[in-house]
């Protein structure tokens, strides 16, 4: 089912990340996770659908979607830069592997951190972050989504490494075995993995090699 919804604002995260907040359908459901495909009032892109995942949560009485664009891109998030506040998108059918099930260790690339986005503030909301971790990796601190917002949920829970920029606050290079194994206090819980094909590929490997059963990894492809 198709969804024509009005965009209520639009503004800038990170150098290359919006933040676009829109009209909420009656009745219009998704779980903390999940993502829906947007289409654009555009033409020549009416037809071209692209996943994002909501950073909203249920309860909010708006949608919002956290995106990542690409400037130099002939694509949706190039013309995406190009909205305004009411101008009007299409929602489609809501998808997602991801799903919250009991504490653990979310790891995420970049703009993959959108889903967990979402769980993180939903579990916030009802006072249930526990001890849930966040091992967040970025190219620098500049490109950190909603990096006070997740500090203040997460508290020492929120653990950042940076590859392309040495930074006093945060480890530097690339997540590896030795990095998750210190770093997510157990490996006998929960691991969410989400982010580009690369990174997620590296990730399972080393989540395998530290013997975390296939059964207590979450991961989301689009």
């Amino acid at each position: 089912m198709q969804h024509q919804v009005k965009i209520k604002s639009i503004t800038k995260v990170t150098g290359d990340v919006l933040k676009i907040v829109t009209e909420k359908p009656a009745l219009y459901k998704f779980n903390p996770g999940q993502a829906t495909e947007i289409t654009l009032n555009v033409d020549g892109w009416n037809d071209a659908r692209r996943p994002f995942t909501f950073t909203s949560i249920p309860a909010n009485d708006y949608l919002e979607f956290t995106i990542k664009t690409y400037a130099g891109h002939k694509g949706v998030t190039n013309e995406l830069l190009k909205l305004k506040p009411e101008d009007e998108i299409n929602l489609h059918d809501v998808f997602g592997d991801i799903e919250y099930k009991n504490e653990g260790t979310f790891i995420a690339g970049g703009a993959g951190v959108t889903p967990f986005i979402s769980i993180l503030r939903y579990l916030n909301s009802r006072n249930e972050i526990s001890n849930n971790k966040l091992i967040f990796a970025n190219k620098t601190k500049s490109d950190i989504i909603y990096e006070t917002e997740l500090q203040e949920m997460l508290g020492s829970n929120f653990i950042n490494i940076l590859s392309e920029e040495k930074s006093n606050e945060y480890a530097f290079g690339k997540i590896n075995e030795d990095f998750i194994k210190s770093n997510s206090g157990s490996l006998n819980q929960m691991f969410y993995v989400c982010g580009p094909p690369p990174m997620m590929q590296a990730v399972l490997k080393q989540l395998q090699n530290l013997g975390v059963s296939k059964t207590a990894i979450i991961t989301e492809t689009f």
